[in-house]
């Protein structure tokens, strides 16, 4: 998932684009322009906006921190230049015909034209003015990245000049909130609660050694000199003293004594500016699909009752007398599901891993080379985290309060959060070189997080579930993300209360009283991206029947997986185009060494 700091970006390279556009225009007229193809004129509209939005963005939680680092512009103007930017890029790829794009390129041109649709939207309707939700922020964001390692001193003079801008940064970030305050388009007031606590733990930290910015300092590498390495500690504690905390300071006072109070009281998307136009192009942005609310919403009770009956057979099988309401009372409530301290879960965590490893090669024929660490979620924001997430390098499990991380989910939550799920299928797309930068360096969440929910079903087929509660726990979590599509369209299209969204889950899932609470608050303040994960599942799995049914004997699965994998991230559409051509190639894979 991306941040939403990485959504916003500079536009210091729209000069250099004028610039280049000047220049066409005053080539002599006695030069002939070589006539584009379709192919030509696409990858030069993508060559180039790609450039100028990946050079100017904000940093990146992954990224090295030895790069140039600035915070992105967020401003008014900046906003409207990149709206205009983004709307010419729109109409470039409206003047291209498709019917002449090279087969890789009509998937390239389907992958780039969502990511620029989003964008625009996202700028006509003026996210920007909402830059936090129940799950991240951008002063989290920001938290978050500092604790990653400096890699050298030119890193560290970057990263100290970060730190001196974020009084700038944040006072845009306040403005922007004000103007949606003002049209009533904010965070819902219910799910702001405590979300101020992360701010407040950098203002109160009793020294600068004490704030999370100053963690990248405590190790430095040894290649800097040790008398360089106490001057730029030193500039560290200056900066966080005279930047980072009277920043952090005036976001806090301007949270609790504005923004908190003045917070829109409704929870529908429905409700805002335009909602029913923005809540579609959420729709459109997070399931790659023309559906309506209406639709969703049907498809999730369908799919709710079919995982019903398969919890009912787990039920008989471990010979529970009762129903499925006292069922999940007594997965709650049982100590012998929860663990007792953090290392128990963090050790299963590994070992869950460790087991996947031993079972990759006969799923997958292509495996990343990059490998992930396993660590718990930081604790300023634990409390309002979800239970696990992963990505390059990293599956974070959340420690915090056990007795709401039952045992019996952690083998779903494992393969979907780290292998063969986020942490295995995003560095796949980094390192596919056959792909263009903003195929391999974008996630796509239909895709991404359908493919993560994908592998947790997968897990019965390699044999993961060890006893029949684990295998629950994974049909709890199938509930979990089937009953989004019922519970995100019933808050956002349907109005539902709180209270009726959190009662769905707690009849229909094995969750925990937690964990429900701040996954309906989640859903609540970022409307449509709960829908990703099951619409891209039930994609993937519709995939796989075709090919399974078509194919027959030559059905190979770690064919079938390399082939959509191969792909990085793409709207759902393209994934049965790619399993039609792997039926034409006769169930052949993307690698020599498949049979």
């Amino acid at each position: 998932m991306k941040n939403t700091l990485g959504r916003a970006l500079l536009l210091a390279g729209a000069a250099l684009a004028v610039g280049i556009a000047h220049a066409a225009v005053a080539a002599p007229a006695a030069q002939t322009a070589k006539v584009q193809t379709a192919d030509e004129a696409f990858e030069a509209i993508y060559t180039s906006e790609y450039a100028w939005r990946a050079a100017q963005s904000g940093p990146s939680e992954d990224g090295p921190k030895s790069q140039t680092l600035m915070l992105p512009d967020v401003g008014a103007k900046a906003q409207a230049e990149r709206l205009a930017r983004w709307t010419q890029v729109e109409k470039q790829l409206a003047a291209i015909d498709q019917a002449k794009l090279s087969p890789e390129n009509r998937i390239n041109f389907a992958v780039y034209k969502g990511q620029i649709d989003a964008l625009v939207a996202e700028q006509r309707y003026r996210d920007y003015e909402k830059p936090f939700n129940a799950d991240t922020s951008f002063w989290g964001d920001l938290a978050g990245w500092a604790r990653e390692p400096l890699r050298d001193q030119k890193g560290a003079e970057n990263y100290l000049e970060m730190l001196r801008e974020i009084p700038h940064f944040y006072d845009q970030q306040i403005d922007n909130m004000r103007a949606g305050l003002k049209r009533g388009f904010s965070a819902p007031q219910v799910t702001l609660i405590g979300r101020d606590k992360s701010i407040e733990l950098v203002v109160d930290a009793k020294t600068p050694e004490d704030s999370p910015f100053y963690e990248p300092f405590k190790k430095l590498p040894s290649t800097i000199p040790a008398a360089e390495q106490e001057k730029l500690r030193a500039a560290a504690r200056e900066a966080i003293t005279g930047s980072v905390v009277p920043a952090h300071a005036k976001l806090l006072t301007f949270m609790r004594s504005e923004y908190e109070k003045q917070a829109r009281k409704s929870l529908a998307a429905y409700a805002l500016p335009d909602g029913k136009a923005y809540y579609q192009s959420k729709i459109s942005e997070f399931v790659t699909l023309d559906k309506s609310p209406e639709e969703i919403h049907q498809i999730g009770l369908s799919e709710m009752a079919r995982i019903r009956s398969q919890m009912n057979e787990v039920m008989q099988q471990v010979g529970f007398k009762g129903d499925l309401k006292a069922f999940l009372h007594f997965l709650r409530t049982d100590p012998q599901f929860y663990p007792k301290t953090p290392n128990e879960l963090l050790y299963r965590a590994a070992w869950i891993a460790k087991t996947f490893d031993g079972k990759a090669s006969q799923f997958f024929g292509h495996l990343p080379r990059s490998r992930f660490a396993i660590k718990p979620v930081p604790d300023d924001i634990a409390p309002f985290y979800t239970g696990g997430r992963g990505g390059p390098g990293i599956y974070l499990v959340n420690t915090y309060d056990l007795p709401s991380r039952p045992f019996y989910s952690q083998i779903a939550l494992t393969l979907h959060e780290s292998a063969p799920g986020h942490a295995m299928q995003m560095p796949l797309a980094m390192e596919n070189k056959d792909l263009p930068a903003f195929r391999r360096d974008t996630y796509l969440s239909a895709y991404g997080e359908g493919w993560a929910l994908y592998c947790e079903a997968l897990g019965e087929d390699m044999g993961m579930y060890e006893t029949p509660y684990d295998r629950f726990g994974m049909l709890s979590y199938q509930a979990w993300r089937a009953s989004r599509l019922v519970v995100d369209t019933g808050i956002h299209a349907k109005g539902w209360t709180r209270e009726q969204a959190q009662q769905y889950l707690r009849d229909n899932t094995a969750l925990s009283d937690h964990e429900i609470e701040t996954e309906v608050d989640r859903y609540i303040s970022w409307p449509g991206q709960a829908l990703s994960y099951y619409m891209g599942q039930l994609a993937f799995m519709d995939a796989r029947k075709k090919a399974e049914t078509a194919l027959g004997p030559k059905f190979n699965i770690r064919a079938f997986h390399d082939a959509v994998l191969q792909l990085g991230g793409v709207p759902l559409p393209v994934i049965d185009q790619r399993v039609d051509q792997l039926i034409k190639d006769g169930g052949k894979g993307p690698y020599p060494d498949e049979e």
